[in-house]
Formats: C-alpha cells, structure tokens, sequence
C-alpha cells in the first residue's frame, strides 16, 4: 500500500493527507421521490427524467489517504445482489468500486478502515462480497475496521416501515460476524483532521465526514445534500424519515459553511463532484463548483 506524501521538515518526516475519488457507477431513481414536494416541471430542468420518471445519480465514494490510514468513506451499491433487484435501478458507468480502487494504485486489502454514513444499500452494499463459490458472504476489506453509528446499526436491524427496504441483512450483518464493526459516538473523531457530523433527517442517526484538508473543511455530504441541485434548503427528499429536521440541518451547516468557507462533496450528483454556497435573495443556492482534483491540486 503506498501512503501519504511525505516531506521533510525541521529534520522529521511530515504525513501530507490525500483525497481520492472513488467512483462506483451510476445508478437511477424515482425524479419524484428525490426531489420531494419540489414540481416537476422545476426539478426535470436539473436531473431530466427518462420515459420512467427516472434520473441518474452518482454513488460517489471518498477514500482518505493518511500515513498508514487507509479510510474509504461509503461503498456504493455492490455486485452481489441478484438480477432482479439490479434491475429496478438500472446500473451503468464503466467504473466499479475495485476497479476505482484499482485506478489509484490500491487494493481491498489496503483499506484499513471504512466509514459507513449510514446503512442504505447504496452506501454499504459494497461492503459485502460473496466468497468465491457464492457459498457465503464475506466483507469484502478483510483487513478493515468498519465504523458506524450505534444508534443508526441499531436503528438499521429494527427499522421503521417506511426504511425497511432501504436496510438489507446480507449488506450488515457479516460486518459484525467476521468481528470487523466498531461504533463511533457523536463528538469522536476517527483520527486527527476526520471527525463528523450527526444527522437525523434523512435517517437515524447519519454521519457526515468532516474532514480538514490543505486548509479546507470539507464535507462529505451523504444523503443531507445528495447532490448540488439539494443545496435549496427546500429541497428534500420523499426518502427523508424527518423532513422538517433535514431542512433545520441543511440551513444549520449552510451557515457554518458561509462562515468557514466549507467545501462540499456531493456522494451522488452525477456531474458535480464539490461545490461551495453562497445566500441569495432566493435564500442558499450553489456557487463555484470544481473537482476535487481542482481542489487538490492532482
């Protein structure tokens, strides 16, 4: 596994954090259901609809470079469900979650560790792999320590009706049965310049990666802000379990990020990879937009 940049200052060697995008393909989904309460007619000028009434969107990862950290932020959708569930969301894109992975000159077996925003299947459902034979499932980053939520893990194995078929056993439970699932808890951070923030909107107990990078902070959006065209403060999803408290949580890191300059990475816009905000007469609404490339300098 290669690490970090390194330089030499005042005689000892200093660990320079990188970002990588990990693209994992692109799925679709109900243009309705994504955009809420918002009309079609508004939102079909954003994310145009195919004859289905669906729209593409990015399942985006984030794969953090730190010294001997290893950290790959969110898995995307898998490979390992069958045909018939694949279908209703009509996969496509010529990248995959190893072949990304692969792109930058790393393996599954590098990751050390990866953090989970929540437990939807298209945020964990690489996670999990079928063994060779698909005689049984195994995680598929054997040397990884899993990070969730308590709250959210629990929420996951009992949930709500309305989130029943977003939480899948087979893309959770073997995390916790090959002794690989840690929790992290509101306040903590999982290393120096990566701590989160809580959420509780879009589901119980969500995590957004906070991450200080080359002076920046930049947010790692998950499914508050799923894309630039969610930046609105009205515009949530019909997926939310709280929709007033999406919008309450939206406006409370708007403001932060006006002050602070943050940066946002959007996990499933299908063009747009990060962005910052600025208030309008409109109320919040995109400003710059840029790879993360751009941002990195790579």
């Amino acid at each position: 596994m290669s690490s970090g940049i390194f330089f030499l200052e005042d005689n000892a060697f200093i660990c320079v954090m990188e970002l990588h995008v990990i693209d994992t393909g692109l799925f679709k989904l109900d243009g309705g259901a994504m955009f809420g309460v918002v009309p079609k007619v508004i939102w079909n000028k954003l994310n145009p609809a195919d004859e289905n009434n669906l729209c593409n969107w990015a399942m985006r990862c984030l794969l953090v470079e730190d010294g001997n950290r290893l950290v790959l932020i969110d898995t995307g959708i898998g490979d390992k469900q069958d045909a018939n569930f694949f279908k209703h969301y009509c996969l496509s894109g010529d990248t995959s979650l190893e072949s990304s992975l692969k792109a930058k000159g790393f393996s599954p077996e590098d990751i050390t560790d990866v953090f989970l925003t929540h437990l939807h299947f298209d945020h964990v459902g690489g996670a999990v792999k079928w063994n060779k034979d698909r005689s049984a499932l195994q995680t598929r980053f054997p040397n990884a320590v899993y990070w969730s939520h308590e709250k959210h893990w629990n929420h996951a194995l009992a949930p709500n009706p309305r989130e029943r078929a977003s939480f899948l056993h087979e893309n959770i439970l073997p995390i916790e049965e090959h002794g690989q699932l840690k929790f992290l808890r509101s306040g903590e951070e999982l290393m120096k310049d990566f701590s989160f923030i809580e959420v509780n909107g879009h589901t119980e107990a969500m995590m957004l990666p906070k991450i200080r990078y080359k002076d920046k902070t930049l947010i790692y959006l998950a499914d508050l802000m799923p894309s630039s065209h969610h930046v609105p403060v009205n515009y949530v999803m019909g997926y939310d379990i709280r929709p007033l408290d999406t919008m309450k949580e939206r406006l409370r890191i708007h403001e932060e990020a006006l002050q602070y300059d943050y940066i946002y990475y959007f996990e499933h816009d299908p063009v747009v990879e990060c962005g910052t905000v600025k208030m309008t007469e409109k109320g919040m609404r995109l400003d710059r937009t840029f790879s993360l490339s751009e941002l990195s300098g790579g």
